[in-house]
């Protein structure tokens, strides 16, 4: 376990006192196999679960009864076929006792638990499945059907995890920067190889996933390693890096207790940005800085967000791609057709912390509700007011996605706001973002981790060249 006996115990009670009543159900994950039972992908244990217990096996529940305070560690323990070929392992009443849980029952109990307690107009509280066997499980344990098990979830209990899981301890902080530690040489390692001749998308994509693996980590999500830097999510192809193009790379690591790092960093391949390239790459540099100065305790990201897409439409119409009003052309979202997404999201076990849970009561609150009518501000994931202990991400973008441009201009989208035949001429230039993680501090904000990964122009170019 990566924090002591007595961090978890008060991890459970306070989430016992916030949900109040009935019985609280923490499922953890089960291996998942790539093509046959025994052939199974890397095992990670569910985040909340591991928040509440510490512990990584799989095939594990976690019962709490909030009237009685009763808790139950729940689990089968291996046989012999399994120790004969994976060694011999902690076993479920040992796992207990770490946790600081003392009665522990087999797999087949969670059914006898979950009866009595519907018998009993009970609620048993259980967070929204994302997957396929926990929602099979859940429809045998309670009888909702999977269908309707995402709006079945207890929003009790979904609310009290994300309290609780948003405010990082000066522990999590320690793991998280560990996390930045890996990032940190895995971009670092890209933006060398990126300038190397003959090098491809995928060898680089590759380099970075052994760098988290030799770590004893894993990349936090599938690395974005692309010359097409418009397509958000471009995933490496064999494609050889371009002269002449920029190379976007988006990608993190997540330690061994599942604490992760995202940064994005764009590199010349050519290992120096032509003017138009370097006009672009500095809007999303002053942009970037702008929010560390404007985040702080009490500030709204949402707002934060805001005065990054006002800056950035201001330097767009200083290059012509932008007119009119700045205020206007913001409340009108016609910078969203460079900048299709939000400034951040927040960070944690999860590269986008709890997502799972409902990015409406992760991201946001009663007061910072995102219009989810408006192109690009739907895609907000975090809006609400900042806290000491959050761990969010700072990464405004700019990117030319020709198919959007043609639709909105097809389409007189926004016109008064684009010139369409100035952005026409960026059809080819992909796109720009950068990344870091941010912690929230009393004061302010900072950087995660000591190691800063080169970012401004100038340094990004003696970097690559050196």
């Amino acid at each position: 376990m990566l924090f002591t006996q007595e961090t978890y115990v008060q991890r459970r009670r306070a989430l016992r006192e916030l949900v109040g009543t009935g019985v609280i159900l923490l499922l953890g994950n089960n291996d998942s196999p790539m093509n046959y039972p025994a052939n199974a992908y890397k095992f990670r244990q569910d985040s909340s679960f591991l928040y509440f217990t510490g512990q990584h096996r799989d095939g594990l529940a976690l019962v709490i009864d909030c009237e009685t305070g009763k808790e139950t560690f729940v689990g089968d323990e291996i046989d012999i076929d399994d120790i004969v070929w994976y060694g011999s392992v902690t076993s479920v009443g040992e796992m207990a006792a770490e946790t600081g849980v003392a009665e522990v029952k087999p797999m087949a109990w969670l059914a006898e638990k979950c009866g009595e307690a519907r018998a009993k107009g009970r609620e048993v509280h259980f967070l929204p499945p994302y997957r396929a066997d926990h929602k099979i499980q859940l429809m045998d344990l309670l009888g909702i059907h999977p269908s309707k098990q995402k709006e079945a979830a207890s929003l009790k209990l979904i609310q009290a995890v994300v309290k609780l899981r948003s405010i990082k301890s000066a522990e999590e902080i320690a793991e998280l920067e560990r996390a930045s530690h890996i990032g940190y040489l895995m971009h670092t390692a890209a933006m060398k190889l990126a300038v190397q001749p003959g090098m491809t998308e995928a060898f680089i994509g590759g380099q970075l996933d052994g760098i988290a693996a030799s770590h004893g980590s894993i990349c936090s999500f599938q690395s974005i390693v692309s010359m097409h830097g418009e397509i958000l999510h471009g995933y490496p192809s064999q494609r050889v890096l371009e002269p002449g193009r920029l190379l976007l790379c988006d990608a993190g690591a997540e330690t061994v207790e599942h604490y992760c790092s995202d940064h994005t960093r764009t590199t010349p391949v050519s290992g120096k940005f032509s003017t138009k390239q370097r006009e672009i790459y500095d809007i999303v540099v002053d942009c970037h800085d702008l929010a560390l100065t404007h985040a702080k305790p009490g500030v709204k990201y949402f707002d934060v967000h805001l005065d990054v897409c006002r800056l950035m439409t201001e330097r767009l119409k200083e290059l012509g791609l932008m007119k009119g009003d700045t205020e206007e052309a913001v409340q009108n979202g016609a910078h969203a057709l460079f900048l299709p997404h939000g400034l951040g999201h927040m960070m944690g076990m999860d590269v986008h912390d709890m997502e799972g849970l409902g990015q409406t009561y992760v991201g946001f609150d009663e007061e910072t509700r995102p219009r989810l009518d408006q192109f690009g501000t739907n895609a907000l994931r975090f809006g609400r007011r900042l806290e000491v202990g959050h761990v969010v991400t700072d990464e405004p973008g700019i990117y030319f996605i020709p198919d959007l441009i043609d639709l909105w201009h097809r389409e007189g989208i926004n016109a008064r706001f684009l010139n369409f035949d100035r952005i026409d001429e960026y059809r080819d230039f992909g796109g720009v973002r950068i990344e870091d993680d941010v912690l929230i501090t009393p004061d302010g904000c900072r950087f995660l981790g000591d190691e800063r990964i080169p970012y401004h122009a100038d340094e990004v170019e003696a970097y690559v060249q050196g």
